[in-house]
Parts: structure tokens; C-alpha cells; sequence
């Protein structure tokens, strides 16, 4: 069996120097020569090794490579590397920020709402109560004020964009799964090229917020459920899907997936995933997946 340790770094940090592929071959005991993806920001290189080795490795991998700005991963060389679906969370993945907590800050209760929402992301209270909790805040908010939060206030994760359109443009599947709102995941979903998206609806009238959130809430089971069923509706292998989050809500779309990233996630969460990036951007899914920067679609 084979292997193949990805080393990545920020693109405004560069950091995979000859010395640090040096070392990780030595660690890796690997005679393979490294395969540069993209400069001094991601490479990787072969090894021998079974898949239940993997774990143990990257952590021996990243252990030797100490405080270097570095995300590493080892995983399984095999056929179904690339992946043919793509799920992601929204909130602080493929956008920087809270929706609820923005919502929350347009009538003063985002530190309330805030404290909630980090409390249900590190998986200390249940997601569902959290969220019927916080969402309740929000009665009589306008939903007019969607609009210019997406336009003033929320950002784009770097890499993001590429990630979709590149996987999308080697015939991947890409949806937004999101505990947030469809009022946000519509645009952002359209903004950043997911072929779909799926999220909570909340609940309005006369143009304002009820204070409520129509069922069935999209949480932590159903995030897995829709990674499912898109899987066997496409007749996909489970190895062949890739999914990313930061919040404890994503454990089980991660847990589930072929490829599951937590990116820049909670501990609970980095702690659980096969895969976690710390240092670099949203690209960091593609070098995992074997590709090139030349073959990147901006």
C-alpha cells in the first residue's frame, strides 16, 4: 500500500523549505522525492504504508515539525483522491463570521447570541435548543437587513471560491449545508458557485422575523443525512465525498465523509477529524486532493 503526506502552508506565510521536506522525508523514512504543488506553499511525497498507519504518521509528521506554520496530512494514495462531492458548513468556514451573531448585533444582543453560538460549536449545549434559543432574539428583525449584512459585513474565507469552481470544474458535486439561514446560504452559495445549498428557514411576517425556525432543523444529523443521500443519489462511493467544518455540528458530515476537514475548527473538532488545516486557506482542500496550483480555477 501506499500513502502520500501533504505538507501546506499560507500563501502569505510560505514555509516548505528544502530543509522542512528534508526532515519530513527522514521522519516518513521515505525515499520517494517530493512532488512541489505550489512553491514553498504545498508539496507532497510518497510513502509506504497501510491506512491504518495514516493517523499515527501525521502525528509523528507533525510533531517533528514543531512550531512551523505547517498543516500536514497523512492519507491514502488510491484512486478515489479526488473527490466527486463536496459538502461545507458556512459559517466561519466559507464565510469569516456568525450570520446570527451579525443578525444579532443589528438590535445590540450580539455578545448575548455570540456566547451561545460558541457554546453550541464547541458542543457544550445541544445545537437545536441553541439555535430555537437564539433565534427567538431575533423576533421582529427585519429581514431587510439580510441584504446589507452580505453586502457590508460578511467576508469570504480565502480560497473558497477556488476550491468550489476548481472542484466543480473536474466534475464535482458541491453543496452548502449550513445550521445558519437560507436568506444567507442563497446568496453565498451563488457567490462562491455551489451547485446547491441547504439551511435553516426562518420563520417571517410582514417582511420581519417570527422568532421562529420552521422544522425540520438542519443540525448535526442532518448535515450527515444530506451528505448521504447526495452520495447514493450520485451512486458514489464513500471514499469519493470531502467534507469541511469548524463547529460541533459538523462531526457527523465529517465522521461520515471520505475526507473530513476541520478547518480551523473548534478542539473538540480538530481533535475528531482525519484532517485539520490550522495555517493555511480554503486551497488547502485542493492540495489534500492531489492538485496543482497550475491546475486551480480561479
Amino acid at each position: 500500500m501506499t500513502l502520500v503526506a501533504t505538507l501546506i502552508a499560507n500563501e502569505a506565510r510560505p514555509a516548505i523549505t528544502d530543509a522542512v521536506l528534508a526532515e519530513a522525508r527522514l521522519v516518513l523514512a521515505t525515499e520517494h522525492q517530493p512532488r512541489i504543488l505550489h512553491g514553498e506553499v504545498a508539496a507532497e511525497v510518497l510513502l509506504p504504508g497501510a491506512p491504518a498507519a495514516a493517523a499515527a504518521l501525521t502525528e509523528r509528521l507533525r510533531t517533528a515539525l514543531g512550531g512551523e506554520p505547517i498543516d500536514v496530512a497523512v492519507l491514502p494514495a488510491d484512486a478515489h483522491r479526488r473527490k466527486r462531492l463536496f459538502l461545507a458548513d458556512m459559517d466561519s468556514t466559507m464565510i469569516e463570521q456568525e450570520c446570527i451573531d451579525e443578525l444579532a448585533d443589528t438590535i445590540g444582543l450580539k455578545q448575548q447570541v455570540s456566547e451561545i453560538t460558541e457554546r453550541a460549536m464547541r458542543g457544550e449545549i445541544a445545537f437545536e435548543p441553541a439555535l430555537r434559543e437564539r433565534v427567538a432574539l431575533l423576533r421582529d428583525v427585519s429581514a431587510g437587513v439580510v441584504d446589507a449584512l452580505i453586502r457590508d459585513r460578511l467576508t469570504l474565507t480565502p480560497g473558497g471560491r477556488t476550491l468550489v469552481h476548481t472542484m466543480s470544474a473536474h466534475g464535482a458535486r458541491t453543496c452548502l449545508v449550513s445550521g445558519g439561514f437560507t436568506l444567507f446560504t442563497g446568496p453565498i452559495a451563488e457567490a462562491l458557485g455551489f451547485d446547491e445549498h441547504h439551511a435553516n428557514r426562518l420563520g417571517l411576517a410582514g417582511g420581519r422575523l417570527t422568532g421562529l425556525v420552521d422544522d425540520p432543523i438542519v443540525g448535526r444529523e442532518a448535515k450527515r443525512a444530506t451528505l448521504i443521500a447526495l452520495r447514493d443519489g450520485l451512486g458514489l462511493a464513500p471514499t469519493e465525498t470531502l467534507a469541511v467544518g469548524d463547529g460541533a455540528n459538523d462531526l457527523d458530515m465529517l465522521g461520515e465523509a471520505g475526507l473530513g476537514v476541520a478547518f480551523r475548527a473548534k478542539p473538540a473538532v480538530a481533535a475528531a477529524a482525519k484532517v485539520r488545516i490550522e495555517h493555511g486557506d480554503l486551497s488547502a482542500l485542493l492540495y489534500l486532493q492531489g492538485y496543482m496550483a497550475s491546475e486551480f480555477v480561479a
